[in-house]
């Protein structure tokens, strides 16, 4: 992961035509690869409805959400992400959490992610800015690409009034204090899809 620029308007406003038709309420945001080595793909991210779920296509790394889902104390957010395609590239997807400012230049939010090759990272975005909560990090429980390049995650945050649990597939894969950069956990939850990936997005939501 090596885009965290900010959002230039011209960006969001390239990109609006193909996020029309997205849920009702929905929002985006990219990030821009300026990496020559690991480049955006042509065209404009869309994201929509599909079946009782979402799908989301990007040429450029995007978080989506939507402002009226915001969660408070303690919950447990969820989401199943269904790889359709690996990319070729070990680009990174899931879910974000404890989200504000996401439209400014002081965007926050901590994200959840896996990736092709095995691993699973924990970060949190201020500003133009990241701090490593948990750096990647290989698992067991992650599923890799299979063979026609599809894999299936189900990652899931668990908040409570001390600590994080994060779980990928059921497995308790860390857990940490509410202290430092995961310290803030109210707020916007939505998702996170890098560059280049092609993702259906199922079961997502907070329970309490």
């Amino acid at each position: 992961m090596k885009r965290f620029t900010g959002l230039a308007l011209v960006t969001l406003l390239a990109i609006a035509p193909a996020f029309a038709q997205a849920p009702k309420g929905w929002k985006l945001r990219t990030d821009h690869s300026s990496d020559a080595a690991d480049p955006d793909a042509p065209g404009a991210d869309k994201f929509s409805v599909s079946g009782a779920g979402f799908h989301a296509v990007n040429p450029m790394a995007a978080i989506y959400w939507n402002p009226a889902n915001t969660a408070t104390g303690t919950y447990s957010l969820k989401g199943t992400f269904k790889l359709i395609k690996s990319s070729g590239y070990d680009e990174y997807y899931g879910l974000i959490f404890g989200g504000s400012g996401l439209e400014g230049a002081m965007q926050s939010y901590t994200y959840f992610m896996v990736t092709d090759d095995g691993t699973y990272l924990i970060k949190r975005r201020d500003g133009a800015s990241t701090q490593g909560i948990s750096q990647k990090t290989a698992s067991s429980a992650v599923k890799k690409p299979e063979a026609g390049g599809t894999a299936t995650n189900a990652l899931e945050v668990r908040v409570k009034a001390d600590g994080i649990d994060f779980v990928i597939n059921g497995t308790v894969v860390t857990s940490l204090p509410k202290t430092g950069a995961a310290a803030k956990t109210d707020g916007i939850y939505g998702m996170r899809i890098n560059h280049q990936l092609d993702v259906q997005i199922d079961g997502f939501g907070v329970t309490k």
